[in-house]
């Protein structure tokens, strides 16, 4: 994608220093004491790198026009977004409620992801993906939206369900950013393969699977023996 407007060079240029940002602060972000004044500090500048990329890569993405890249863009950024969001809205678990606007981005993000998938299937020459990347992709928004909108409506009944969203939403961005960096490097020598794109979230779910369990095994009510 090689464009001389000036516009498409300063974005191109703030993207990319965005996207090395995110790579570069994501991992500072995990391994800080979690609840810490670093890992606040580390994750709201991961998730505004995050907003930069999804911001930059939206208006070009759609200049020339490539809408795979735009509607990955909305839910890489969305997963970020809502990883930080469900910090707010930790009273779900107590009867709380969502904000309009947490009901907004999810159902942006969730028919955004809806037309992916819908287009990776029957239309994939139209958005220049392979079928399977596709629709792999916009099932993924699409849980990754509708499991958000659903907490929404059925609450939480674990007490630290937020601790497990922020975890897996935050390493699903960071999954997201590496699925795209992976795509614009690893092509240029493996071709446009279907694993150039989904081998991050091969290796990276399960990582959220295994993490998760290990949280939720460290905050499991503790049994007395004998009780």
């Amino acid at each position: 994608m090689h464009d001389t407007r000036l516009w498409f060079k300063v974005f191109l240029a703030i993207h990319i220093a965005a996207g090395m940002g995110s790579f570069l602060i994501a991992p500072i972000a995990l391994v800080t004491a979690k609840g810490g004044k670093q890992h606040k500090r580390w994750g709201m500048v991961y998730l505004w790198c995050m907003g930069i990329v999804a911001a930059t890569a939206l208006p070009m993405a759609l200049f020339y026009p490539v809408l795979f890249l735009a509607l990955v863009a909305i839910f890489s950024f969305y997963s970020a977004f809502a990883g930080y969001r469900v910090l707010r809205l930790k009273d779900l678990a107590r009867g709380g409620s969502a904000t309009p606007l947490d009901w907004a981005a999810g159902v942006f993000t969730f028919c955004s992801s809806t037309l992916l998938a819908w287009l990776g299937w029957f239309h994939a020459e139209k958005i220049q993906v392979i079928p399977l990347v596709g629709v792999a992709f916009g099932f993924l928004g699409m849980r990754i939206a509708g499991m958000q909108l659903l907490s929404f409506v059925r609450k939480p009944k674990e007490k630290m369900f937020w601790w497990y969203s922020h975890l897996g939403l935050f390493i699903g961005s960071y999954i997201a950013a590496w699925s795209a960096f992976s795509a614009v490097t690893l092509s240029r020598v493996f071709g446009n393969q279907w694993y150039v794109w989904l081998w991050p979230s091969i290796v990276g779910v399960p990582a959220i699977v295994l993490t998760t369990a290990y949280y939720q095994r460290k905050f499991a009510p503790k049994t007395v023996p004998g009780s």
